[in-house]
């Protein structure tokens, strides 16, 4: 219950919640329109994400200073790598901020001759940059992971005199200098990487959710832009999906991804 005193109690937290919401919506007006429902109800389903979405709008007014202000904190970084992805994230988010500002005014009808479709286009460009950023720093991250482990496994099986970790042996058919060895061997090989990557993300869950989170948020810009037709029922399930994760991570803080 104290968790989620803590979390009702933040602003991003109602945002989330929002967020879920709209998702929700748009998955259940996608099931309602397969399934023959009336048109009335699609009608106040498609109002009411309407409504959430322009609430969290609200609700993320001056979010284009926070995310200024991480970016400020990541510049000092000392991986250069890390440095770069998570302030260049920073920013694009900052800017897709002060984008979504601008359609919030225009459909709360404080600028009504703003050019929505515009603004809409040009938000969800930064907001797939900065998604872009967030995945090219979580395969940072799991490259130095897996080479990490992979260095350790190797001093374990020098120290113990073993073979291949996962007793995964190398021998026979599949052995270098017989006929027909070399597929195998590079079947064995992508086999142990990705026993690797299944071993690193499961030591660290919240880069496992980083991953997850940012690679169904991927979706809904690409859907928007019109780079990659989804549909209204894998956007509203991937951000469903995405707006979950995040709640997660507000209410237990160590899921967080650091820095």
């Amino acid at each position: 219950m104290d968790a989620w005193v803590r979390f009702s109690a933040q602003s991003q937290a109602r945002e989330r919640l929002c967020r879920a919401a709209q998702y929700a919506c748009s998955l259940l007006g996608h099931a309602l329109q397969k399934h023959g429902a009336s048109p009335e109800l699609q009608k106040q389903i498609r109002q009411l994400e309407g409504h959430l979405s322009l609430g969290r709008k609200l609700l993320r007014l001056g979010n284009s200073a926070d995310a200024l202000e991480s970016a400020k904190r990541a510049v000092h970084l000392s991986d250069v790598v890390l440095r770069f992805c998570i302030t260049v994230s920073h920013l694009n988010r900052a800017l897709y901020f002060a984008c979504d500002n601008v359609l919030w005014a225009g459909k709360s009808g404080l600028a009504p001759r703003v050019d929505q479709e515009k603004w809409a286009q040009r938000s969800f460009r930064y907001y797939l940059f900065s998604l872009i950023m967030n995945l090219s720093r979580d395969a940072y991250e799991i490259r130095l992971l897996m080479e990490q482990e992979s260095s350790a496994c190797s001093r374990r099986l020098k120290g113990s005199g073993g073979g291949v970790p996962g007793g995964i042996e190398t021998g026979g058919a599949g052995s270098p200098g017989t006929p027909g060895g070399s597929l195998p061997q590079v079947a064995l090989k992508l086999r142990l990487r990705v026993l690797l990557l299944a071993r690193v993300l499961r030591g660290h869950p919240p880069l496992l959710l980083d991953v997850v989170r940012n690679a169904c948020d991927l979706f809904i810009p690409l859907d928007k832009l019109g780079l990659w037709h989804c549909g209204p029922g894998i956007v509203g399930f991937c951000g469903l999906v995405s707006s979950i994760l995040s709640i997660l991570t507000l209410i237990c803080p160590w899921l967080r991804l650091k820095p």
